[in-house]
């Protein structure tokens, strides 16, 4: 699925550090590694616990390679958010040395 110039995007490498970074990736996708401040709330949840994310900052949404976090990108825009897609995903923040950490202390890796 190709969104084009309809989403809004930012590269791995241009987060900004205090950024709102909210990763939609599945829990094992997590868990083998993520960036340190993000939020996670996977894609399937995200109607959910909505909710939980703030109208009053720019999101910048991460997944594995950028193609959920584009569709969340589209919907949460639609919504009335401010939202952004990390092209690339964690694929491109780990390529760029972006920092990643696990919560068990595992040396990380994009799953």
């Amino acid at each position: 699925m190709n969104f084009g110039d309809d989403v809004p995007a930012v590269d791995a490498q241009d987060v900004p550090q205090d950024a709102y970074l909210l990763d939609v990736r599945e829990q094992d996708e997590w868990d083998a590694g993520h960036a340190p401040q993000a939020v996670h709330i996977p894609m399937g949840r995200l109607r959910d616990r909505a909710a939980e994310v703030p109208r009053d900052q720019e999101i910048y949404v991460i997944c594995r390679s950028g193609a959920r976090s584009a569709q969340v990108t589209v919907a949460l825009n639609q919504a009335g958010w401010l939202a952004r897609n990390v092209d690339g995903g964690m694929k491109r923040w780990a390529e760029v040395g972006r920092p990643m950490e696990t919560d068990t202390g595992a040396p990380p890796y994009v799953a």
